[in-house]
């Protein structure tokens, strides 16, 4: 659940993009990066090996003020693609609110995509969340490329109210309605927990478009 301190009225998210090596993930967060006005934005920490994979994880922070007075601090976070780097996956998916799932939807790219749902699935367990109640949206990415599968990854077994959104995310296509589609999910969660829209004057409405409204959609 999301950190919340009555005292200050401060509201910290955590969002994290997960998925196969190269599928997206860093490419979603530089996107979004140059989108967003840099006054709601913080600074995006990355931290990649020679070979432009990352290596640890990558970090971007959204903050506003609602009218209510509450702060909100959303943190989108990245995890490394490589195989051999499960357990640093599974601490950065620690005390998240809510994933974004990064596919390549490549037909080539099926067994790796399924196989790092699967790990996905395992690490959310390992660290005491419900994949079938944690908000959760796939990303269908690199449908610019050839050899697209037609599904929405029939083969991933989750919950009906996954949405799959398709993405160019290299041109900054489908990056921002990955996130709105996720935080849309998230608001419901939290005003469940919290009461957002009652106790502090917070509706999903001023929540989802106190973060768009100061991006550059282009």
């Amino acid at each position: 659940m999301a950190q919340f301190n009555e005292d200050s009225r401060e509201l910290a998210v955590k969002v994290v993009y997960y998925g196969p090596a190269l599928s997206g993930k860093t490419t979603n967060l530089q996107a979004l990066y140059q989108k967003m006005d840099p006054k709601v934005r913080g600074r995006l920490m990355t931290l990649d090996t020679k070979d432009d994979r990352t290596l640890f994880f990558d970090m971007m922070p959204v903050y506003f003020r609602a009218a209510g007075g509450v702060k909100v601090k959303i943190k989108l976070y990245t995890v490394p693609g490589q195989v051999m780097h499960e357990s640093t996956r599974r601490i950065v998916l620690q005390g998240s609110d809510a994933v974004v799932f990064v596919a390549d939807s490549r037909k080539s790219e099926a067994a790796s995509t399924l196989a790092y749902w699967k790990d996905m699935l395992r690490n959310l367990e390992a660290n005491g969340l419900d994949p079938r109640a944690l908000p959760i949206v796939i990303q269908k990415n690199k449908m610019d490329l050839e050899g697209i599968r037609e599904d929405d990854f029939a083969d991933l077994v989750r919950s009906p109210n996954v949405p799959v959104m398709p993405a160019k995310a290299i041109h900054g296509e489908g990056v921002l309605e990955t996130l709105g589609a996720l935080l849309s999910l998230c608001y419901r969660d939290l005003d469940r927990a919290l009461g957002l829209a009652k106790r502090f004057s917070l509706p999903e409405k001023e929540f989802i478009g106190s973060v768009f409204s100061r991006v550059e959609a282009r």
